[in-house]
């Protein structure tokens, strides 16, 4: 396959998806293809003077420019969605930083990362291009949470569809409980409120007393504070900026004068692949409504790092799905969710009531799947080739040394079918990633629950 004039290999193709090119494969072309060009620095600073780098060489040719382009725009995408930011240097040449600039900007292809970042760290986005001498210098600060297992906790998990909480005392679950709900179609934000009070009222009723709420939940929190998240996505920003924006500490008010700890889903994932495995340097993969994702770095602490792999790339290929929240095409929420199952469950024969919600057509695969229906296991093979791929394309941005899966997509028979397809692709492909990496797919009961669970301990 020839793209903007790399010529990409992918041995491995999603058998529903036969168009896919994984940002994975383009990459690695495209970089031994510019491995003698011109060097150019990469890097994105966030919160506190925080600067991620990224170092790697472009062909920097006229004839060449639309593929350093592109290899540098979804770089710039891949690095903004993993670790965060709102200023992008752009360093080593002037004319791709120019167009990093317009891609970049409001009004521009990326208005919707631009926005989101803005959100995020209230500051203005921008993009400044400069000499490769003049490249900001690396700069992390990781922080460690979790492992707090004394005393009575609540731990709270906020799915999109669902949501879990757990009443843990000293360490060990005495109550769990899993309640539909919905949050990402309603409005009113005394929905939520009130459904999040609910939850924590039920889990106190089944211990003594409450010495910690511990609360996992989809989006971007800030010192506890909700910046941004697609749970709310229906509520106005006038009502999100008064009622949203608190809504767990507010909640956790209605339990007492209780400490609070509200962690992005994706980070208390890689928590617990942490917790359980007993070793680092892991990345937490929920793949729900949405997909998160977290990481645990080497000495056991999250990094500060947004790890939003909804909106990281996933596909570059003509057939690329289309996000219509952030207006992207070929990014996560839309290959590794319940959408990427209802959208290839058509492709592989099986018809969905177009009046059912996302949740209830997963339900129906799912249901067919565990019934040994052979038309879904297609389905569940070509989400595990597409997670092969972009694994692959992660550990280009992460130290990976372990991965867990979690979420409702992973649930049942189609989990399992997925974790083998994942696996044997990632050695067929990429060797070198899979000498380094294990899959690991926690029982089904931790599947479900284990996330509200570990909350607890936050």
């Amino acid at each position: 396959m020839n793209v903007k004039g790399i010529n990409v290999v992918v041995k491995n193709q999603p058998v529903l998806d036969p168009k896919f090119i994984p940002m994975s494969a383009f990459t690695t072309a495209f970089e031994e293809s510019a491995k003698n060009g011109k060097p150019v620095v990469l890097a994105l600073e966030r919160e506190d003077g925080q600067i991620t780098r990224f170092e790697t060489k472009i062909h920097g040719t006229e004839e060449m420019r639309e593929a350093d382009v592109l290899y540098v725009e979804r770089t710039v995408k891949m690095m903004l969605w993993a670790a965060g930011g709102y200023k992008i240097y752009v360093c080593g040449d002037d004319a791709i930083g120019e167009e990093i600039k317009k891609i970049y900007s409001r009004g521009g292809e990326r208005d919707f990362d631009v926005d989101f970042m803005e959100s995020v760290y209230e500051n203005t986005f921008e993009v400044i291009v400069l000499p490769l001498e003049k490249a900001p210098a690396e700069k992390q600060s990781p922080k460690q949470i979790g492992g707090n297992n004394t005393g009575c906790r609540i731990g709270f998990d906020a799915g999109g569809s669902d949501r879990k909480v757990s009443a843990v005392i000293d360490g060990e679950p005495v109550f769990s409980e899993e309640v539909i709900w919905h949050p990402k179609t309603t409005a009113d934000p005394t929905y939520h409120f009130n459904e999040i009070v609910t939850a924590f009222k039920t889990a106190a009723s089944k211990m003594p007393r409450v010495d910690a709420i511990g609360i996992s939940s989809a989006g971007v929190y800030v010192d506890n504070r909700a910046m941004v998240a697609s749970l709310f996505i229906k509520v106005p920003k006038d009502e999100f900026d008064k009622k949203v924006k608190n809504i767990y500490l507010d909640a956790a008010k209605e339990i007492g004068d209780v400490p609070v700890n509200v962690v992005n889903d994706g980070d208390v994932t890689a928590l617990a692949g942490a917790m359980t495995l007993g070793d680092n340097n892991v990345q937490g993969i929920a793949m729900g409504t949405s997909v998160a994702g977290g990481y645990v770095n080497k000495d056991g602490n999250i990094t500060g790092w947004l790890n939003e792999l909804a909106f990281a790339p996933v596909d570059i290929g003509d057939d690329k799905a289309w996000d219509e929240w952030s207006g992207d095409k070929g990014v996560g929420c839309k290959y590794f969710s319940q959408d990427a199952v209802n959208r290839l469950a058509p492709i592989a024969g099986i018809e969905l009531p177009e009046e059912a919600t996302p949740a209830e057509k997963l339900k129906i695969v799912q249901g067919l799947m565990n019934d040994g229906d052979k038309r879904a296991v297609p389905v569940y093979e070509t989400i595990g080739c597409y997670l092969a791929h972009e694994l692959a394309y992660y550990a280009k941005i992460y130290d990976i040394k372990h991965v867990l899966l979690l979420g409702r997509v992973m649930s049942g028979k189609g989990g399992d079918v997925l974790l083998e397809t994942a696996t044997r692709v990632l050695k067929e492909e990429y060797p070198e990633v899979n000498d380094k990496l294990e899959i690991n797919l926690p029982d089904e009961k931790f599947r479900r629950l284990g996330q509200s669970v570990v909350a607890a301990s936050l």
